[in-house]
């Protein structure tokens, strides 16, 4: 029977990588995003793997919005089998000048629009027999920083953490929870840029990430083969945060 992959963010970037990579293996896909626009072109590039593909916006730090997209995928789309929470933001400010609106907004989407999500879906996947995978988008964010970048470092740290703690609330039904923590992850298109070999040499496997890799470990994490993984946050980094850093004189 086909199974159904949800994914929040699925506009752009990784998250339309995600979706593209469930369509490819035969997923049906529903897409959340606040871009009307992006949204629709990413379930174009849909059309050549699965007609099972719906596309709808949503704003998931506004619960109607989630549970409203939540319905409509299960009524269209017959069930609820995996959800991938990757839509998120930044707004990197000055600490000193950060506004609790500014604050709030980033921890309102990014955890609790992961939080929403789960929930609602988690509602569903409980009544199923099969139970479901939930897979949280974090970011090595949550375990190092640069300047400035405390409201995004905050919700991804929450993220982890809501990760292992859903694990465990959700288990007994049948639901898995996962987190990925990507590292640097190129989303621009490709021959729009260029690394250099300092980029390259900040990591191990000698180069930058792609959107691609991240979607690879949301199929595997939603796969049989990780059926006795849960509660764990896979880093999806090429090595970056495990190598030292010296800086030269």
């Amino acid at each position: 029977m086909r199974k159904v992959a949800l994914i929040t963010g699925g506009g752009q970037g990784i998250g339309r990588a995600i979706a593209i990579a469930f369509a490819q293996e035969g997923y049906g896909i529903s897409i959340a995003d606040i871009h009307q626009e992006k949204g629709l072109e990413t379930l174009e590039r849909l059309r050549p793997f699965t007609e099972d593909a719906i596309f709808m916006k949503v704003d998931v730090s506004k619960q109607e919005d989630v549970d409203q997209w939540i319905e409509r995928t299960h009524s269209d789309l017959g069930s609820i089998d995996v959800l991938v929470n990757n839509a998120g933001i930044m707004h990197n400010t000055d600490v000193l000048e950060l506004s609790a609106e500014q604050f709030q907004r980033v921890i309102s989407i990014n955890l609790g629009g992961t939080f929403h999500c789960s929930q609602a879906a988690a509602r569903i996947m409980k009544a199923q027999d099969n139970g479901g995978a939930i897979i949280n988008i974090s970011s090595t964010r949550a375990a190092m920083s640069e300047p400035n970048t405390e409201a995004y470092s905050a919700s991804k740290g929450g993220i982890s953490s809501l990760t292992h703690a859903m694990a465990i609330s959700l288990g007994g039904y049948g639901i898995r929870v996962n987190a990925i923590s990507p590292g640097w992850i190129e989303v621009r298109d490709e021959g729009s840029y260029s690394h250099s070999e300092i980029d390259r040499s900040q990591h191990p496997v000698g180069k930058v990430g792609k959107p691609e890799d991240v979607a690879a470990a949301c199929l595997f994490l939603a796969s049989e083969k990780a059926g006795f993984i849960t509660g764990q946050n896979l880093t999806v980094d090429g090595g970056m945060t495990v190598k030292m850093m010296y800086l030269e004189e």
